[in-house]
C-alpha cells in the first residue's frame, strides 16, 4: 500500500515527520534509485526506499518511555560531535529500539522527556500548530512581583523578535532570595522561559519540566525512566486527536469568515 514518504520514514522511527520532510527536500531520500520529492508516495513492500543511502528499516513496534532528564544530559538520540563527552538522554533507557526524544530540554534544564520510536506521534506533540501545553517548575532569582508576573502572563517580546503568547504563571513559593513558579505554555520557542525571566530581571536558577500534555513526571527520580502504560498511551493519543479536531474546526471557521 502506497503512503507518503514522510509518513513511512516517521513510522520507521528514523526521524519525526517534519524532519523527514526536510530530508526529502534536501534530496537525502531516494525511491528505486531516484531522488524523491515532497508529497511522493511509495510502497515499502515493493519499492526500494533509502534515507541517506540506507534502506528504510522495517517498522518497529511502537514504544513510549518517560525519562527524567537530569541537568548535564543532552536531549539527543545520539552523542553529539560538538559535545563528545556529554551523555545523551536515550542512554537512560535500556532498549534496543531506535528511540528519539520528544520535547527537547536545554542542557541545564531537567525533567520530563518522552522517548519513542513513533515518529507520527512525535511530530504531533512537537509541532507548534498543535499547541500542546507543557508545564514547568521554575526557580528564579529574587522575589518577583505581581506587575512583572502579569507582564509574563500577557506575553512578551523576546530579543530575537518573537512575541510569546499569553500563558499561565503561578507563584508556588517565595523564598528568602528566590521564587518558585509554575509556568504552563503552549509553544516551544528556544529558551523561552529563560529569556523572559532574564528580561524581567529574575534569571532562572532551576527549570524542571513536569508535564507534556497529559503526561507527568510524577515521582520519577532524576536519571530514571519508565515505559508508559497502555492507558497512558491511549490517553495521550486521545488528547492528540482532540487537538487535531480543535485545529480543524478553527480552520473551517476562518475559511467561513
Amino acid at each position: 500500500m502506497e503512503e507518503r514518504l514522510q509518513k513511512l520514514i516517521a513510522h520507521a522511527g528514523i526521524v519525526s515527520r517534519r524532519a523527514a520532510e526536510d530530508l526529502i527536500t534536501a534530496g537525502a531520500v531516494t525511491v528505486n534509485g531516484q531522488v524523491a520529492h515532497l508529497g511522493q508516495k511509495a510502497d515499502p513492500a515493493k519499492d526500494d526506499i533509502r534515507v541517506e543511502g540506507k534502506p528504510l528499516p522495517k517498522q518497529e513496534p511502537a514504544r513510549y518511555y518517560i525519562v527524567y532528564k537530569p541537568r548535564g544530559v543532552l536531549s539527543a538520540a545520539q552523542p553529539q560531535p560538538q559535545h563528545p563527552d556529554l551523555p545523551v538522554v536515550t542512554e537512560l533507557v535500556k532498549s534496543n529500539l531506535r528511540l528519539y526524544p520528544v520535547g527537547r530540554l536545554d542542557l541545564n534544564s531537567e525533567g520530563l522527556v518522552l522517548l519513542t520510536n513513533d515518529g507520527q506521534l512525535a511530530n504531533q506533540l512537537t509541532h507548534p500548530r498543535y499547541g500542546h501545553k507543557k508545564t514547568y517548575k521554575v526557580q528564579v532569582e529574587g522575589n518577583i512581583n505581581e506587575e512583572k508576573l502579569n507582564r509574563w502572563r500577557s506575553g512578551m517580546q523576546l530579543p530575537d523578535g518573537f512575541r510569546t503568547s499569553p500563558c499561565s504563571v503561578k507563584v508556588l513559593n517565595y523564598g528568602r532570595d528566590s521564587t518558585w513558579l509554575r509556568v504552563s505554555i503552549s509553544e516551544g520557542h528556544k529558551r523561552q522561559i529563560r529569556s523572559i525571566a532574564e528580561l524581567l530581571g529574575h534569571p532562572v536558577w532551576r527549570l524542571i519540566r513536569t508535564h507534556i500534555g497529559p503526561l507527568e513526571i510524577g515521582e520519577l527520580p532524576p536519571g530514571q525512566s519508565r515505559e508508559l502504560s497502555n492507558k497512558e498511551v491511549e490517553v495521550l493519543k486521545q488528547e492528540l486527536a482532540k487537538q487535531q479536531q480543535i485545529r480543524a474546526k478553527s480552520k473551517k471557521r476562518k475559511k467561513r469568515g
